[in-house]
């Protein structure tokens, strides 16, 4: 009886494994996304389960489930996160033309751990009323002198923070990167507190001159129907950074296939879904992120109003590996 139970047993975890469904743990809270899932199964016939949570939470669940886990994709937003998941072994190497074609080297993880699948730049915002246009232009001027009790920051321990140290540190070097953390601390309005869009409130209110933001949270002021919203977009200034160097920091929203995926087929062709050009749109008209793919025409008219610009090339793998380094850093210069 105890072999039959065994065998029944197996045999309902195949027909569980080979159903046409894809399990999908994300950290993305955008009700766009629900035209994603919903395109995916319209084009393929296979219904995406979606599990929602904190980026961190979810990458413990992963890791807790272990072998029994029903997750095939983690999807969730900056390279260090996904690095983080990578560390942790909770990823397994995809090999795939169509995701190699369209998505840039720069934005997936040289092994095929993970895929970047929509951008976000790490951009400079200003009050109009305080800073003149062109007077702030690179990361590295946040630690001038000059902007001593004008800058708003988030804490070090944001992820957003610790790429943008991880590609510092790579442009700079771990000296001049700790030197730069030195100057920005001292130059705070205010102890370190909030998100991006706290930040951007503080900058349109006075509170401080400048502070660094993701642009979406920029386009969700001035795209808001709220008024206070989007006058308080009207008020800040847009800089996209170190036109004249490296380019402007960049970070990915990304994922990859579980290393106990038991619908690998079905993962392996939803990731090469949200490199099409259905799903990159719903990126940038959606939620205010640029598409990874080169050269999509877009319907989002703040990301227009941008236009061109340079961007880093650095592979956001580095992001992830400096991390360790970067938090290590920010410590030394006591900023919270």
């Amino acid at each position: 009886m105890r072999t039959l139970a065994i065998v029944l047993a197996l045999c309902a975890f195949s027909v569980a494994a080979q159903e046409n469904v894809v399990n999908v743990y994300s950290s993305r809270h955008y009700k766009t996304d629900e035209a994603l899932y919903e395109g995916f199964t319209k084009l393929t016939g296979i219904k995406v389960n979606r599990i929602e949570g904190g980026e961190d939470a979810l990458i413990e669940r992963v890791r807790n489930e272990g072998p029994r886990s029903p997750a095939d994709v983690l999807i969730t937003v900056d390279a260090g996160r996904l690095w983080r998941a990578e560390q942790l072994g909770l990823f397994q190497p995809v090999k795939s033309k169509a995701l190699e074609a369209r998505i840039p080297e720069s934005f997936r993880e040289p092994g095929g751990q993970w895929f970047g699948f929509s951008l976000r730049a790490r951009v400079i915002a200003y009050n109009k009323a305080k800073v003149r246009a062109g007077e702030i232009q690179s990361y590295e001027e946040l630690a001038d002198p000059k902007w001593k009790g004008r800058v708003c920051m988030r804490s070090s321990t944001n992820v957003y923070n610790l790429s943008l140290m991880g590609a510092l540190i790579d442009h700079l070097g771990e000296a001049k990167a700790e030197s730069w953390a030195k100057g920005v601390r001292a130059n705070l309005a205010q102890e370190p507190k909030g998100g991006d869009t706290d930040q951007l409130m503080a900058v349109a209110a006075g509170q401080c001159d400048v502070t660094v933001s993701n642009q979406y949270y920029y386009a969700r002021l001035a795209r808001s129907e709220k008024p206070d919203e989007k006058q308080a977009a009207e008020r800040i200034g847009i800089v996209f950074p170190n036109q004249k160097s490296w380019g402007t920091h960049v970070n990915i929203s990304g994922g990859g296939v579980l290393k106990n995926a038991p619908h690998r087929d079905a993962a392996v062709k939803f990731l090469e879904y949200l490199a099409s050009d259905e799903a990159q749109r719903y990126f940038a008209d959606g939620n205010n992120e640029w598409p990874v793919v080169a050269n999509l025409r877009i319907d989002n008219p703040v990301l227009s109003s941008f236009g061109d610009f340079k961007r880093d090339r650095l592979n956001v793998a580095v992001l992830g590996r400096n991390q360790p380094n970067s938090q290590k850093i920010y410590d030394r210069v006591a900023w919270k």
